[in-house]
This record gives structure tokens, sequence and C-alpha cells, in this order.
């Protein structure tokens, strides 16, 4: 079967699932070839090798499964990092909360910070990129994500700067650190998230309890009460006003929410 005809097929069977079905199918074709999208529109009457290989990962996405988990990687700021089954696929947003840490770590000078759910890495491995005197103590609850996050760490050579622990929040965390940043659960239990998620991302990742900032106001709490000056945080766009709420309640010195490309609250900056 040539490109062209496989193409045709896979976007037929991709549009119950994907917004941009023949967009999707040239990505899964190009994996599988191991070219780019150019060399299918180049060669489109070649035939393909094992095409029941690639009918597979079709298959695999027309189910709703995330495209990053079929092929292993997902994009994010400006490296690929490996992703699998068991670890959140790393969001656009959070390049915002990274470049929001980097100015404040740029500003101040920091020298030593730690991360909440170091989930792929993604925020890890930027910033040690981005800053080569930062070390960095990064902790996770599961097993899946703290594999995974090593193999980044060390894919990008950041791995003598960049320390795993398994821990909860900063339980395992005794060293004195100047920021914190974190992009942890904070979706309600009982909210319904769309398939391609709920069915497929970490639970772990995802829910923060019954209301969903339960997490997020712990993390609050730890932070202030190991004396670290500076914490910055994901959270969903329905949680500014209860976060607020508890800054003004535990008495916070100085806090800021910002916003992600959609307009929508996206997360906050605290100053202790």
């Amino acid at each position: 079967m040539t490109i062209q005809q496989l193409l045709k097929e896979a976007e037929e069977k991709l549009k119950e699932s994907c917004e941009r079905p023949r967009f999707e199918a040239e990505l899964l074709l190009s994996h599988h070839l191991e070219e780019d999208r150019t060399y299918l529109h180049a060669f489109d009457n070649h035939e393909v090798k094992e095409a029941e290989a690639f009918r597979v990962l079709v298959e695999r996405r027309a189910k709703h499964e995330p495209y990053e988990y079929i092929v292993g990687e997902a994009s994010f700021y400006d490296i690929e990092l490996k992703v699998e089954a068991g670890v959140l696929i790393p969001r656009p947003e959070t390049e915002i909360l990274i470049d929001l840490v980097a100015e404040i770590i740029d500003k101040k000078n920091l020298r030593n910070i730690a991360e909440i759910g170091v989930g792929s890495g993604a925020i890890s491995v930027v910033l040690a990129r981005k800053f080569p005197k930062l070390t960095i103590i990064a902790t996770d609850i599961c097993d899946a994500p703290i594999k995974v996050a090593q193999l980044n760490l060390e894919k990008y050579k950041v791995d003598n700067r960049v320390h795993i622990r398994k821990s909860s929040i900063l339980d395992e965390v005794n060293e004195a650190v100047e920021l914190v940043v974190s992009n942890p659960p904070y979706i309600a239990n009982d909210f319904k998230l769309e398939k391609n998620v709920g069915e497929y991302e970490p639970k772990e990742a995802l829910f923060g309890g019954r209301v969903g900032d339960e997490l997020l106001k712990q993390i609050v709490l730890d932070v202030k009460a190991k004396d670290i000056k500076y914490l910055a945080c994901e959270m969903g766009y329905d949680q500014k006003e209860p976060m607020t709420q508890f800054f003004n309640d535990i008495g916070v010195k100085y806090y800021k929410f910002y916003k992600d490309l959609a307009g929508f609250d996206r997360g906050f900056v605290v100053e202790f």
C-alpha cells in the first residue's frame, strides 16, 4: 500500500478521536517510517513496508490513547522528553511557569531549588539547562515518573545537578532550598476528563482531592513551614478565589497570579 493510500485510510479511522485526523495520521506515519512529514508529501506513491505495524499505531490513537504515549516522546520547551504510561505528559502551559521561575532564579541569583512532582522531569531538565550552576532536588511519590525522569536527566546530562527522591511533597528534603516549583495535581476527584486524559494519564498526577486544591494548600503550608522564600505553582483555572482566601488566612507576605495563553488563571507565585 502506498503512503497516500495509507494516510487516507488512517485519516478516516481517526475522525472520531482527533480534531485533526489527517495531521495526526501524518505524524504517526512519520514516526513509523522514521522520516519527517515533508517526505510523505514528496514520496506519496512509495510503498510502505510493514503497513500492519502502522495500522496498530493508528488503532491505538483511534481508542484515544495520547499520541505521546504511542511514540514514547513529548515535545516540550526546546527539548524532546521520553514519556510512557504512568507519567504525566508535559503541557505547553507549564512553559509559562518555567519562565516565571527562571526570572526569579536569575534576578535573585538562586542556586538551590526543589521541584515537587517531577513527572517526566520537564521542569527540572529545562531549568538545569538554563542555569548551569543550579542544583535541584526533585520529588515524586510514584516509581514510573522517577524512572522516566532519571532517563531524561541523563539524556540531557543534568543528572549531576538534579537529584530525584521518592517523597511526598518535601518530606525527604532536609537541605536548605531557596525556591520550590510544582505542577501538582489540582483537579477535583469527580471532574470528568476527556478520554485521552482520564483513561490514560496517571490519576496521581491529575486529581488533587475532593475539591481539587487540597494538595496545593498543603504544598503552600509545607513550603512556609520550611522557611523557603519562594513558591511557584500551577493551579486550576477556577482556583484563584479560594487560593486568595487561603493566602490571606495564613498571612502570606506577597502573592501574584498569572494567566495562560488562553487567558485562564493558571498559577501563582508566592514570596514568604
